[in-house]
């Protein structure tokens, strides 16, 4: 089944990349995630995307259901013996009624309309179940090497950004979220990345795409001596993304 017109695929034409310079999301997070159902659960990682998550969650529960409105993101995605990978909506998820204990959502909730979404969560999770979702803004490395990645982000590419962008911007503090939000603890994505990677991943941004597409230069380029002069000669550097959490407890 796919999303209905409104779905806004902003990643399909790059699904490969995207798969291939997107960070890792720490084993604390899941380990975390884990204590809130039990480990036989069944979870719904909805838009899975390249099924980076739905693949750590699979540490810890028995069976992840992991669905995407996007088959490009779907058909880019790491098979995993414990994870049943299907094309469906946020808002149509294919589950029976009140049959899993968590429902996760990494990076994606600003896209989804809200209230069928809710819907369906309150639909499939069990009495008691747990919604989590979480997101991340830009990455920090040193002072000097942000600097230019803040250009390309605000000056440069700033107008090519959806306006859903700003829930991410806020850490998701003013996206509709009907159940009451748990405290939670701190996560932050950590990587030992070279240079190049980040280049790469900064290609990936959907608005550096857009900009691109209608400039038909490359925007990254604009920046790049300046972060190649930042970098020094560290083959590699540790990047960090601080996650935005907000999780609740699903009242049925």
């Amino acid at each position: 089944m796919h999303e209905p017109p409104t779905f806004r695929d902003h990643f399909s034409g790059h699904a490969t990349d995207y798969s291939r310079f997107r960070p890792s999301y720490p084993e604390a997070l899941f380990s975390w995630l884990a204590t809130l159902a039990p480990p036989h659960a069944l979870v719904w990682d909805c838009a899975t995307g390249n099924g980076q998550a739905a693949r750590a969650l699979a540490s810890h529960f028995e069976t992840v259901v992991a669905t995407d409105a996007s088959d490009e993101q779907i058909a880019a995605a790491q098979p995993h013996p414990r994870v049943r990978f299907g094309v469906h909506p946020a808002s149509n998820s294919g589950l029976d009624d009140h049959s899993v204990s968590l429902v996760t959502v990494a990076q994606a909730l600003h896209w989804f309309e809200p209230e069928p979404f809710h819907r369906e969560v309150t639909r499939v999770v069990v009495p008691g179940g747990t919604v989590a979702a979480w997101c991340y803004e830009l990455f920090e490395v040193t002072e000097a090497i942000d600097a230019p990645m803040l250009e390309l982000y605000h000056d440069i590419v700033g107008d090519d950004w959806p306006p859903q962008r700003r829930h991410i911007e806020t850490g998701y503090r003013d996206i509709t979220w009907p159940w009451t939000r748990m405290a939670t603890p701190d996560f932050e994505m950590v990587a030992d990345w070279s240079l190049e990677r980040v280049l790469g991943y900064l290609r990936t941004w959907s608005a550096t795409r857009r900009w691109q597409a209608r400039e038909g230069r490359d925007p990254v380029a604009i920046v790049e001596p300046r972060m190649r002069a930042a970098w020094g000669d560290a083959s590699t550097r540790r990047v960090n993304w601080p996650l935005k959490l907000l999780v609740s407890a699903v009242d049925g």
